[in-house]
C-alpha cells in the first residue's frame, strides 16, 4: 500500500538522521531510492527520478540560492548590517529600541540564512544591551523572532523559496502574502512575546564571541546599505502587483515580471552591492570578489538537502504514489492547508531540521494542490508555519539560542520553544484567514 511505503520511508528517515546522525542530503536520497523500489519502480528508473528531481529543484533554485548567498555575505562583510541596526536604534531610542531591531531583523533575514543573520546580529544586542541597561531577552528576542518569521514566509529567502518552486507558486505573490502575515506574526511574537519573560533574563555570556566591529568611517551610509538589502523583495512586490493588476500585454508589467523575477532581482542586487557596499566604500574589486566566492562554500551543503528534498518529490511522483494522494483527498473534508501545516509540523518536532520538514513535507502534499485547487502560495505559508513549531534539543537553533543568551535547556525550552511555537500558530491563523477572505 503507498501511504505504508511513504510512511515507512519517513520513519526511516527519521532513524536515519536521529539514531544514526546521518547527514540530511544522504537520507533523503537513500530513503528516495528505498521507497521507489519498495513502490516497484526498477533500480534505473528510481536513479533517473532522483537525477531529474535534484535537477528540476536546483535548477529553479541554484541561482537564487548563490545570488542570496552572495548578497547576505556582502550585507555582512561591508559593515552595511552593522550600519542598518546601529542607525535604527539610535532613531528608535532606548523606549522603542525593540522595534529596532525587530526592523533590522527583518530586513537583514530577507538577505542571509538564519544562523548567519543570528551569529551577525547577537553582539549589536550585547552592546545594546551594555550601553543602555536593558534586559537581555528583552532586547534580543524581537530580533531572533524577526529573523525566525522571514525564515518561513517571506521569499526570497531560501525555505520559502524552495517550497515555491516545487509547489508551482508564484513568487510574488508567496511574498505579499507572506509580508501580510509576517507584521502581525513579528509583533506578538517579538516585543509583545518579550514582555513576558522577566523571569528567564540573565546576563550576556562573557567571551562567547569577538565579532568584528566596524568603525564609521569602515561603513557605507544607511539608505545605501538598507537599499542593497531590500531591492530583491521591492523588485517582486512591485511585479506581484503588476500581475494582479494589469493585463499580460502591459508593457510595464513585462518588464517588471522579468526584473521581478527573484533570481534577476538578486542579481540585480549583488550588482549594486558590489559598487555601492564594496568598491565605492572603499574595498578593491578582488576583496569583494572574494567575499561572494567565500559565501558559497557556507550553503553548500544546505543546497544539497534542498536537492534531496527535490529526489524524494519526484520518486514519489513518477512512482505514482501522488496520483494515489491526490485521490485520496477526493471528497476529503480536511483543509488541504491544514493538512500541509500538521505534516510540516510532525516532521520538524521530530527532525528537528525546518528546511528538511518543509522539504520533505512538500514532496509529500504537492499531488493535493492539483486535486483540491488550493491556493498554492498559501500552501507556502503553510508548510513555512508547520516548519517551525517546538524547536527543541534536536535543533541547531535551539543551542544556538541558548548559548547565546545564556539559559538552561529548560529555560530555553520556555522561551525559544515556545516563541518558535507561537510563530507557527500564527503563522496558520493568518493563512487560514487569508484563505477565508481571499477565496
Amino acid at each position: 500500500m503507498p501511504i505504508t511505503i511513504i510512511a515507512f520511508g519517513v520513519i526511516l528517515l527519521l532513524v536515519l538522521m536521529i539514531v544514526f546522525k546521518v547527514n540530511g542530503f544522504i537520507a533523503l536520497i537513500f530513503v528516495s531510492a528505498v521507497v521507489g523500489v519498495a513502490e516497484g519502480m526498477t533500480p534505473l528508473a528510481v536513479i533517473a527520478s532522483i537525477q531529474k528531481g535534484v535537477g528540476g529543484t536546483l535548477g529553479g533554485l541554484a541561482l537564487i540560492l548563490g545570488f542570496g548567498a552572495m548578497l547576505g555575505k556582502l550585507v555582512s562583510d561591508t559593515g552595511a548590517a552593522q550600519r542598518v541596526a546601529t542607525t535604527l536604534i539610535a532613531a528608535f531610542g532606548k523606549q522603542r529600541v525593540q522595534w529596532a531591531l525587530m526592523v533590522t531583523g527583518l530586513v537583514v533575514g530577507l538577505a542571509m540564512f538564519y544562523e548567519i543573520g543570528f551569529v551577525l546580529l547577537l553582539p549589536l544586542v550585547f552592546t545594546v544591551v551594555a550601553a543602555a541597561r536593558l534586559p537581555l531577552l528583552y532586547v534580543g528576542v524581537p530580533m531572533v523572532a524577526a529573523l525566525s518569521v522571514t525564515h518561513c514566509f517571506l521569499p526570497p529567502h531560501p525555505g520559502p523559496t524552495a517550497i515555491a518552486i516545487i509547489f508551482g507558486a508564484n513568487l510574488g505573490t508567496t511574498l505579499l502574502y507572506g509580508m501580510i502575515i509576517t507584521i502581525p506574526t513579528v509583533i506578538i511574537a517579538g516585543p509583545v512575546f518579550s514582555k513576558f519573560l522577566k523571569n528567564f533574563e540573565k546576563s550576556p555570556p562573557e567571551g562567547l564571541y569577538n565579532p568584528k566591529v566596524f568603525e564609521d568611517h569602515e561603513m557605507p551610509g544607511f539608505w545605501t546599505s538598507i537599499f542593497a538589502a531590500v531591492i530583491p523583495v521591492i523588485l517582486m512586490a512591485v511585479a506581484a502587483v503588476f500581475e494582479l493588476t494589469t493585463p499580460k500585454e502591459n508593457v510595464l508589467r513585462q518588464f517588471f515580471e522579468f526584473v521581478g523575477n527573484p533570481a534577476v532581482a538578486l542579481f540585480i542586487a549583488v550588482v549594486i552591492a558590489v559598487f555601492t557596499l564594496g568598491l565605492r566604500n572603499g574595498r578593491k574589486m578582488d576583496e569583494v570578489m572574494e567575499m561572494c566566492s567565500s559565501s558559497i562554500g557556507a550553503i553548500a551543503m544546505i543546497v544539497f538537502i534542498i536537492a534531496g528534498g527535490g529526489a524524494f518529490k519526484q520518486v514519489l511522483v513518477d512512482s505514482g504514489v501522488g496520483d494515489y494522494i491526490a485521490n485520496m483527498m477526493k471528497g476529503s473534508s480536511l483543509s488541504p492547508l491544514l493538512m500541509c501545516w500538521t505534516v510540516a509540523a510532525m516532521l520538524r518536532i521530530a527532525l528537528g531540521s525546518a528546511t528538511v520538514a518543509a522539504i520533505t513535507t512538500a514532496g509529500i502534499v504537492t499531488p493535493i494542490i492539483a486535486i483540491t485547487h488550493a491556493d498554492p502560495a498559501l500552501m507556502v505559508l503553510a508548510v513555512g508555519s508547520g516548519s517551525v513549531i517546538a524547536s527543541h534539543v534536536n535543533d541547531p537553533g535551539f543551542w544556538l539560542f541558548k548559548g547565546y543568551f545564556n539559559l538552561s535547556v529548560t529555560e530555553t525550552l520556555k522561551t525559544w520553544t515556545v516563541m518558535e511555537t507561537l510563530i507557527s500558530f500564527l503563522g496558520l491563523a493568518g493563512v487560514l484567514i487569508l484563505n477565508a477572505i481571499i477565496h
